[in-house]
C-alpha cells in the first residue's frame, strides 16, 4: 500500500491550504487516516484523525482552524487549514490505518507560515 500527500508549499499567516493523502495498493478497508506535523527538532504530533465512522479528533492548537475530511470513495484524506500561523510550519505526515495491515505513513509534504 502507497500513501501519497500533496498540497503543501510557503503561504503567508492568515493565509490557506489545502493539503490531500491518496491511499493506493492492495487493501479491503481503511479505518482511521489522519495528518501528523513535525517541526525541526520536535516529536511528531497528531494534527487531526477521522475515523471510518465519521468520528474525528483535533490537537487542540488547529481547533477552528483546520478541517479534516475524508472521501471513502476515493480513499482520500484532506486537511483544509486555515488562517495559518508561522508555529504551523512543519511537514506534515499522513497516516492511514489498514485493516489487517497496520499503520502506513505518507511521504510528507512541507508546509511553511511566513509572518
Amino acid at each position: 500500500v502507497q500513501l501519497q500527500a500533496s498540497g503543501g508549499g510557503l503561504v503567508q499567516a492568515g493565509g490557506s491550504l489545502r493539503l490531500s493523502c491518496a491511499a493506493s495498493g492492495s487493501f479491503s478497508s481503511i479505518n482511521h487516516m489522519g495528518w501528523y506535523r513535525q517541526a525541526p527538532r520536535n516529536q511528531r504530533d497528531l494534527v487531526a484523525e477521522v475515523q471510518s465512522d465519521g468520528d474525528i479528533v483535533y490537537a487542540d492548537s488547529v481547533k477552528g482552524r483546520f478541517i479534516i475530511s475524508r472521501d471513502n470513495a476515493k480513499n482520500t484524506v484532506y486537511l483544509q487549514m486555515n488562517s495559518l500561523k508561522p508555529e504551523d510550519s512543519a511537514v506534515y505526515y499522513c497516516k492511514a490505518n489498514f485493516w489487517g495491515l497496520g499503520d502506513h505513513w505518507g511521504q510528507g509534504t512541507q508546509v511553511t507560515v511566513s509572518s
